[in-house]
């Protein structure tokens, strides 16, 4: 660890943050369901004190000189869940709840954008939390054509019948089939996990949670 950072037990003191000549680290807000990387802005040390102490995002404005705390304006408030900072001290990452999107040009995340001589420019960020978002998102605007909203309104068994379908299928797979079976498989029991979820009006940041505990046993 460099000079002027100082750990123990994986924590770092504030006062042992390294700022940059004006006072300020880079502070990353990300979702933290999704884990998709929201915005990068800047923090000082009142600035810091502040998300701490009210357990929503505030930064240092470089252009007007002055603290903002996010939302004040586009009413899009970051509800911090976790804080951490980089190895080196010199900067600090937020895993947030975003009350909206994060960006001020109304995009869910200022980082949208891909350099046009990046090869692998089609490739978009996944997770299980996205999936669930983008289920949600179908279930609300969609006409009931969906496969996805045929599961959350029609009988329920028809959606119970899947899950039990499926998960037949998973453990064929995984005694007789081949690798690439399985892993297709495990994809479609996580889908109609995911939908009965939210049916019974529960979600996967549920099961996270549930996870979480169980890791620090």
């Amino acid at each position: 660890m460099s000079a002027g950072s100082k750990a123990t037990n994986g924590r770092i003191h504030l006062a042992d943050l390294r700022f940059d000549e004006r006072g300020l680290v880079p502070a990353i807000a990300r979702d933290a369901r999704t884990g998709e990387v929201l915005m990068l802005a800047w923090q000082d040390r009142a600035a810091l004190e502040l998300t701490l102490r009210e357990r929503v995002a505030w930064f240092w404005s470089r252009s007007r000189q002055a603290l903002w705390k996010k939302g004040e304006s586009s009413g899009v408030v970051l509800r911090v869940v976790d804080l951490r900072v980089d190895c080196d001290g010199d900067a600090v990452l937020l895993d947030v709840e975003a009350e909206g999107p994060a960006c001020h040009l109304g995009r869910r995340s200022c980082f949208e954008e891909r350099l046009a001589e990046d090869a692998e420019a089609e490739r978009r960020y996944f997770s299980l939390g996205v999936l669930e978002r983008h289920l949600r998102a179908r279930a609300a605007v969609g006409d009931g054509s969906s496969y996805t909203q045929r599961l959350l309104s029609g009988p329920e068994d028809e959606l119970y019948r899947k899950i039990g379908e499926e998960a037949t299928e998973v453990l064929l797979a995984a005694k007789g089939g081949e690798r690439a079976q399985l892993v297709e498989e495990a994809a479609d029991l996580v889908y109609h996990l995911i939908v009965t979820l939210m049916r019974r009006g529960a979600s996967f940041d549920d099961v996270q949670a549930v996870l979480a505990r169980r890791s620090g046993r």
